[in-house]
């Protein structure tokens, strides 16, 4: 695991800390919280005194830390790492990767996909195929990634009529997630995907013919496709006290039609 070294060097008190600050809670609130002492979590932070396994867990379920940075933390503690990293190809993840098949063809003919922590696609249905029509092999080569795809100037982005603005609420997502994570590789998708050029030209969101404007209830990607004008919201779910380090940084995103002509245009297309 790539946190071991580092884990073992520092040791939990800096590590302890360091997520406790994070986060901006203090020592006395976080012990209060993990039924401690003040006392006793800052010789834990000090490297005076060594914390119980159970204690380890409880501070990191209180701080919100990650599941792949809760084992650094066991490992700097001195214990084993409590959490699994299974690939999502082995057999016992089987009924995992049914479901979530089943729940992506379930979407259809809306889009919907799953990525990793760094927006890797693992699995997507064919709503996502069909926006994805016309892009070239180069960026569909695996491993696929949805940010690359969707801000690079030969993937989706020229087609996205508001992209100045669904390029800020991507990169803000990112820059969120990095804030709570720490995650190097998920930094390197973002300076690249931030240095890719933007157009000039940002459409406004319209039906083309000067009618009203469509009320958005929150902020569409406003996408052409095939001479139609669509408008998605997207909605990210995660699954709930995850117990495998592979199954917590999974993310389902789905797209909802954000107008009538939208999802009338998506059901059209349905086999």
């Amino acid at each position: 695991m790539s946190t071991a070294p580092r884990a073992r060097q520092s040791g939990i008190g800096p590590l302890l800390r360091e997520w406790r600050e994070r986060r901006r809670v203090s020592q006395l609130e976080l012990a209060l919280r993990a039924d401690s002492s003040a006392r006793h979590l800052s010789f834990v932070e000090t490297g005076r005194s060594r914390p119980s396994e159970e204690l380890v867990l409880r501070l990191a379920e209180h701080l919100d830390v990650p599941v792949r940075e809760r084992n650094a933390l066991l490992l700097a503690a001195g214990y084993a790492p409590r959490f699994a990293e299974t690939p999502l190809d082995d057999p016992s993840m089987g009924a995992l990767r049914e479901g979530l098949d089943r729940l992506l063809h379930g979407y259809e003919p809306y889009p919907a996909l799953v990525v990793d922590a760094t927006y890797t696609v693992v699995a997507a249905n064919r709503g996502i195929a069909m926006l994805m029509e016309g892009i070239p092999e180069s960026l569909l080569a695996p491993p696929l990634n949805a940010m690359r795809l969707t801000l690079h100037p030969e993937g989706l982005a020229p087609r996205i009529r508001n992209l100045r603005e669904w390029r800020g609420h991507l990169l803000a997502q990112m820059e969120r997630q990095i804030a709570l994570d720490r995650s190097e590789a998920l930094r390197a998708v973002h300076d690249e995907v931030k240095a890719y050029p933007v157009a000039d030209r940002d459409a406004v969101a319209d039906d083309g013919e000067g009618g009203e404007a469509v009320p958005y209830f929150a902020l569409p990607m406003v996408i052409e496709h095939d001479g139609q004008v669509l408008s998605f919201v997207s909605s990210i779910s995660t699954f709930n006290t995850p117990m495998d380090v592979t199954v917590a940084e999974l993310a389902i995103e789905t797209f909802l039609p954000a107008d009538p002509a939208t999802a009338k245009y998506l059901r059209s297309l349905a086999p």
